[in-house]
């Protein structure tokens, strides 16, 4: 098959019937062009233009090869100047994949907040805790919180979280309040991925660290589930701060073992390439380091 470049060239010095007319057009030195044409002359075996030191003019051959050329060229440069208007410019359809926690109305209003501001981009947003892979699903960027597992996605960190132990007044009224992370094995705890209504909570104080088996009543996969029966008193639950600090603040909750919590979980966005992000992108990418989100801390 014949070069395409060389293919173009020939078909802009047919449009202008002149080889430093096209070469302007090009952006090409005129020996250039010619040699362009010579090459696809001879890969054809066909002469497709009458060269004389006075006028330039196609051949039968060369003008039946223009005609059959031409459209397929336009259609290319349209293709190419779609894709890149789309680089430049926020639009076209968005897939974002997060977890169940961020199914709730404060990302729903960031969502909508988005595509006022964004009119001409679609967002299809799949709301799930399974690990979907990017390429496969066709997903522009997902959210994921805690250690990442595949070493060959981009990942941008948005935030970080850390979980407090705490419990209602009412749940401690007439128990003892654990003194030591260990004693949490003695009390009734709102799990989250609970297997057998059973878990084993990391905690941190400093470089000091624990790994304590807890269990309890009630088990979640669903944090605004364990949060809410936490806030019910059904027993000691481990909840992201910023889930907990106003209720603790109103006395609402109380904080137990202050000097411990869970070890820092950061927050990523992650999407397929580094290179060439589109500016729809781009876009989601500096609304959500911007948004203010009650789900994690932003980072300095």
């Amino acid at each position: 098959m014949a070069d395409l470049n060389d293919i173009a060239v020939f078909a802009k010095v047919a449009q202008f019937e002149s080889f430093s007319r096209a070469a302007h057009a090009l952006g090409m030195p005129v020996s250039t062009v010619s040699r362009k044409v010579s090459a696809l002359e001879e890969q054809l075996g066909v002469t497709l233009l009458q060269r004389t030191t006075r006028k330039l003019t196609l051949t039968s051959q060369g003008r039946a090869y223009y005609q059959q050329c031409s459209e397929p060229l336009v259609q290319l440069e349209d293709a190419e100047r779609v894709l890149v208007q789309a680089q430049r410019r926020p639009e076209g359809l968005l897939r974002v994949s997060v977890p169940v926690i961020m199914g709730q109305e404060p990302f729903y209003d960031f969502i909508s907040s988005f595509l006022k501001a964004f009119p001409q981009i679609q967002v299809d947003l799949v709301v799930t805790n399974v690990f979907l892979d990017l390429i496969a699903e066709n997903v522009d960027v997902a959210i994921r919180f805690g250690e990442l597992q595949d070493s060959s996605i981009i990942a941008q960190r948005i935030g970080k979280s850390v979980r407090y132990v705490v419990a209602t007044p009412g749940y401690l009224e007439g128990r003892d309040r654990p003194a030591k992370p260990e004693d949490l094995a003695r009390h009734r705890c709102v799990l989250m991925n609970g297997r057998n209504n059973e878990a084993e909570w990391h905690l941190v104080n400093g470089r000091r660290a624990v790994k304590i088996q807890v269990s309890g009543p009630i088990a979640s996969r669903d944090f605004q589930a364990v949060s809410a029966f936490t806030y019910k008193g059904h027993g000691i639950g481990l909840l992201p701060s910023t889930y907990c600090d106003e209720r603790i603040e109103s006395g609402e909750l109380v904080r137990l073992l202050p000097d411990w919590s869970s070890p820092e979980i950061f927050v990523h966005a992650v999407y397929q390439t580094r290179r060439f992000l589109p500016a729809k992108l781009q876009a989601f990418l500096d609304a959500l380091k911007a948004w203010k989100s009650p789900l994690w801390i932003k980072l300095r």
